[in-house]
């Protein structure tokens, strides 16, 4: 263990806390590599002045923002806005500093050249959200309840008023370094899906590159595609990849993101259809199924997929 003089003191505000506070000690861990407290580092919990003025890096209280100095807090007359106008809450401040080490902490090495990138879409949902819930407001007008949210999860840390926890100078210090944990699950997970949407992109792009027809993308391994071919424009209308099952799917291409409509529905004369009955009407003898809303098929291989997409662009 490291000695005492050696480990830095990260200081926040004691008493009941917010998805902020927490987010933002995960965040601090995973940018400076810091384990648990007591081990490598100092975790106080306090409101006293001069508790605060001797820690090394500080947020969400203290009434003073310097980056500089590592202090983060928000609460002052002063304290930074987005270019939205939405005021910044600890998480957010910290997030500037150090976001981008945290998310390329969380990376794997080969991929951390993603970590800018990732950092910064965080910043404009995730974190933004953060911010919004903490001050109550947002660009669009004030924030209503979520209970579901991140911020009502990370909340409901907190010990009850009546329980044993919430008296004594340590009351809730288990319960914080608890519902951080969980905000860095959290925050884990959504850098592992952003990086790997990032990863599928790639292959979708070379798989498009490789393919025999534009329309067509074939891919060898199932991932999500369909980001991909909006962001680069893409001229897919129908996807085929390999299921869990065995069966290779055949999806359609949406005309926009979130939408549940299709550029080029499959034909109307398959829909609802499976086995013998589909493989007569459509002409592949392998065919399974055509769903009744027209939007995914399969076949049991993958040039049966693949002839259903030919047959479905060369019908009228």
């Amino acid at each position: 263990m490291a000695e005492e003089s050696a480990r830095p003191t990260l200081a926040t505000h004691s008493g009941k806390f917010h998805c902020d506070d927490v987010f933002a000690y995960a965040v601090l861990r995973l940018a400076l590599g810091l384990r648990a407290a007591g081990e490598d580092h100092v975790l106080v919990r306090t409101r006293k002045p001069e508790a605060i003025a001797a820690a090394d890096i500080v947020w969400d209280v203290g009434t003073v923002y310097d980056a500089a100095a590592r202090r983060f807090d928000h609460h002052q007359r002063g304290a930074p806005e987005r270019p939205d106008g939405t005021p910044f809450s600890s998480a957010g401040l910290v997030w500037q500093e150090y976001g981008v080490a945290a998310v390329a902490a969380i990376l794997p090495e080969e991929a951390r050249g993603f970590a800018g990138d990732i950092a910064a879409e965080l910043d404009g949902s995730l974190i933004l959200r953060i911010d919004e819930v903490d001050n109550g407001v947002s660009a669009s007008g004030p924030v209503r309840d979520d209970n579901l949210g991140l911020a009502a999860l990370a909340g409901d840390f907190n010990p009850t008023w009546d329980s044993p926890e919430a008296e004594g100078p340590e009351a809730g210090n288990a319960a914080f370094v608890a519902a951080s944990a969980f905000a860095e699950g959290v925050l884990r997970r959504r850098v592992e899906g952003m990086r790997a949407r990032r990863a599928a992109e790639a292959f979708v792009l070379a798989a498009h590159r490789a393919g025999a027809e534009p329309q067509i993308l074939v891919l060898e391994r199932g991932m999500p595609w369909k980001s991909a071919v909006f962001a680069h424009e893409l001229p897919v209308l129908f996807c085929v990849s390999p299921a869990s099952n065995g069966n290779w799917m055949l999806d359609t291409m949406p005309p926009e993101p979130g939408s549940f409509a299709q550029r080029m529905p499959l034909p109307a004369d398959w829909a609802g259809l499976q086995g013998e009955e589909l493989a007569a009407r459509c002409g592949v003898a392998d065919a399974v199924f055509v769903h009744l809303r027209r939007f995914v098929g399969a076949a049991r291989t993958r040039e049966g997929a693949v002839e259903m997409a030919r047959r479905a662009l060369a019908m009228p």
